[in-house]
């Protein structure tokens, strides 16, 4: 009976290609890898690839295999060289455990940012924090909160959230304004600093309040439970990943908002001037393991798993030999090349902007840089 399920299982020995324009093999690749638990095919892709984000075009598997997504601990990755580099998949005898994932959900968790873009009328008209027990400033695990315009029952959990940025886009209108696509403005959610309970900063960038409102981004950095209803009701803080203060908004929980796993994948297209227009847990610009915005979403046909290649725009500097200018900085003018900064895969998408989270870098990334097809 062995005999013959070993017959069974070479006969569907899968074959795959690895592009040799696309799909190129590392000058350090194995020739043969047997699978092990707590592989991931992007890692097993990283070892036989220089650019294991081109995964798919590898598992592409004969026709007679059922799903070639199912590969599974002690499988065996042979690589040959008949009429060019192929990966050989020979399925073990007994196969243990579950498939193999692209990138599990348990492995991205802790750099994941739970946000949410929603309409701006439904952050302001939510229930918000208006007080803290002991008239306190800023509200901590095991304290009470107090919430105007909550509607619930007692023992009812909610996430506690920052409006964070607006998201403004500039696509019609002034062609001066147009050539910024989409922008996203920071956003101070403290009532005690500004005359609303939340409100966009000011800022110098010639925009500013102008444009098409796309939405406000929320991010969750609590859970509260009701413990008695009312105007305010009365809030426990379970857990918070920052102080409570006053303006926060209070909404339902999202039980589910990320997927299981994820399969980075190139983007199928990219729309004109796709780019990085904010940063969710970084000042100044972001490297490997922290999130990006992204000024593209569904609408562009992007889903979770897209990834993209992230280049700095070039300078625009002047050739002081070529304008044979006596004066410095005057006469003609020279574009300077984009420069390679990293990587990113697309982990949340919303219809005009989605968050991305930053695989590799080697620079860090800045708002502005520039989305393209990995190349």
């Amino acid at each position: 009976m062995i005999k013959k399920i070993i017959v069974l299982l070479a006969g569907m020995l899968v074959t795959v290609a690895v592009y040799a324009a696309g799909a190129q093999l590392r000058a350090d690749h194995p020739d043969s890898y047997t699978v092990r638990r707590g592989d991931t095919l992007w890692a097993i892709s990283a070892k036989f690839l220089a650019k294991p984000w081109l995964w798919p075009e590898i598992w592409q598997a004969n026709p007679q295999v059922r799903n070639p997504h199912l590969i599974y601990p002690g499988d065996v990755l042979n690589l040959s060289f008949i009429n060019g580099p192929h990966l050989g998949l020979q399925p073990s005898v007994r196969r243990e455990g579950d498939a193999i994932p692209a990138i599990p959900l348990s492995e991205l968790k802790m750099f994941l940012k739970d946000m949410r873009v929603m309409d701006s009328n439904a952050v302001s008209s939510a229930p918000y924090v208006v007080g803290l027990e002991e008239s306190r400033l800023r509200g901590a695990v095991g304290q009470n909160l107090y919430v105007r315009g909550l509607q619930g029952d007692a023992g009812q959990r909610w996430a506690i959230v920052r409006p964070t940025h607006v998201f403004r886009g500039f696509e019609q209108g002034d062609p001066k304004d147009a050539e910024n696509g989409i922008v996203a403005h920071d956003m101070d959610s403290n009532a005690a600093m500004v005359n609303a309970p939340w409100s966009e900063n000011s800022r110098n960038d010639g925009h500013y309040g102008k444009g098409d409102d796309l939405g406000v981004e929320v991010s969750v950095i609590g859970t509260a439970e009701t413990l008695r209803t009312g105007d305010p009701a009365t809030l426990l803080l379970l857990d918070a990943t920052k102080e409570i203060r006053s303006g926060d908004r209070v909404m339902p929980i999202d039980d589910a908002p990320y997927d299981a796993y994820y399969y980075p994948h190139a983007a199928k297209s990219i729309p004109n001037n796709a780019k990085v227009i904010g940063l969710a847990d970084a000042m100044v610009a972001a490297g490997p393991q922290q999130v990006v915005m992204l000024s593209v979403g569904s609408r562009d046909g992007i889903d979770n798993g897209s990834t993209f290649a992230v280049f700095q725009p070039g300078e625009t500097i002047h050739d002081d030999v070529a304008s044979n200018s006596m004066r410095r900085s005057f006469g003609e003018k020279v574009k300077l090349p984009d420069e390679y900064l990293g990587h990113v895969m697309v982990f949340r998408t919303f219809d005009r902007v989605s968050y991305g989270l930053v695989m590799d870098s080697l620079r860090p990334i800045s708002i502005g840089a520039k989305l393209t097809t990995p190349q």
